[in-house]
């Protein structure tokens, strides 16, 4: 049986000050009317029924999660006592499952990404579905670049694969970090590189399997948690699971090192959504290449993202380049080049206790 893991256990720091640690950005609605997660839910409309989806969250954020996306019930939640990564994340989702269904496939979303058309997504998670299962490869989705994009990883293809399903498959030669400027215009134009989606397909006893060969730690958690399973001790195990295991991805701590890892040639339009500049990309701009969301009166200004999530008025004159969020009792007010840097402000904020608050 197919089932969907939806990974929703981020802060979204890079969205502050919308994106909250009681609200982060998985709720929030960026890309249209909806929040993110339930979006990403609805993605699997017709393929996969929800009472054999699983979100994996932060226990904080089970009410609102359940909220957010109507026909959930805490049967469809595993949640982490703390963030520990995708390898940790997965890889208990993977227990959990095989657990329920020795034979589970599972198809691994990310709770905070914009994908389209949804039935071109589906197609290749059902090729990708059947051949997991038929040889049990690790599959991952590549997404053909249309920029020279730096904020992504990159997927460097090997030999193609002879399969029946129409779908291209690859083997995958080499993942690459983040490049420079320069590197990221080599590999859009080389036509060898796709973008590293974060969807993954693979069954659940192939990836276990992975994880005890690739982080041994990381699997004698899991085991040790697997034996709790049903029982009244389970809470604590969880916890002591989370204690116990190293933060790592899944990318780091299998797929750079896993033999029978496959990409297929995603020819879709997707972006993670990353940083308050993918509101440009995502959202429609004036004739000024402003992006204005709520109540926003922008005048003699260009380049703009403007977002007002309060009462009131934004009002901009003569600005260029500027990203400003009101969100509540903050108003942030940044330089587009600088955005990148949000993360290290927060940790300025959180060191001061008079702004603990604000995080």
């Amino acid at each position: 049986m197919i089932y969907g893991v939806i990974l929703a256990g981020g802060r979204g720091e890079r969205f502050w000050p919308l994106s909250r640690q009681d609200n982060p950005k998985q709720l929030l609605k960026l890309t249209s009317s909806k929040t993110m997660i339930l979006e990403t839910v609805e993605r699997l409309n017709g393929f996969i029924p929800r009472e054999q989806i699983l979100v994996v969250t932060g226990q904080h954020l089970r009410e609102k999660i359940l909220t957010a996306v109507p026909g959930l019930t805490d049967d469809n939640l595993l949640l982490e006592p703390e963030g520990r990564n995708t390898c940790l994340a997965i890889g208990w989702a993977a227990a959990y499952l095989k657990h329920k269904d020795p034979d589970a496939t599972m198809v691994i979303l990310s709770s905070d990404h914009l994908v389209h058309p949804t039935e071109k997504l589906i197609s290749l998670l059902r090729a990708g579905a059947e051949q997991s299962a038929r040889e049990k490869n690790l599959i991952t989705i590549g997404v053909v670049p249309t920029r020279a994009e730096t904020a992504y990883g990159y997927i460097e293809l090997g030999e193609k694969v002879v399969n029946s399903s129409g779908i291209d498959f690859y083997h995958v030669k080499q993942f690459k970090e983040k490049p420079n400027p320069t590197k990221a215009q080599e590999y859009y134009l080389d036509r060898c590189h796709l973008w590293n989606s974060g969807i993954f397909v693979w069954r659940a006893d192939t990836i276990l399997e992975s994880i005890e060969r690739f982080v041994p730690g990381v699997y004698e958690c899991i085991k040790l948690y697997v034996k709790s399973l049903g029982k009244s001790d389970e809470k604590s195990a969880r916890e002591k699971l989370y204690c116990d295991s190293i933060s790592i991805s899944i990318d780091f701590a299998v797929l750079e090192n896993a033999p029978n890892v496959l990409t297929m040639k995603g020819e879709i339009k997707w972006d993670d959504v990353g940083s308050w500049l993918a509101l440009d990309r995502i959202r429609e701009r004036d004739r000024f290449n402003n992006v204005a969301v709520g109540d926003v009166l922008l005048d003699n200004s260009y380049e703009n993202t403007v977002v007002n999530d309060d009462a009131g008025i934004i009002v901009g004159l003569g600005v260029s380049d500027l990203v400003i969020v009101r969100a509540g009792e903050i108003v942030m007010v940044a330089h587009k080049t600088r955005v990148g840097e949000l993360k290290e402000l927060l940790a300025k904020l959180g060191a001061d206790t008079r702004y603990e608050k604000y995080l």
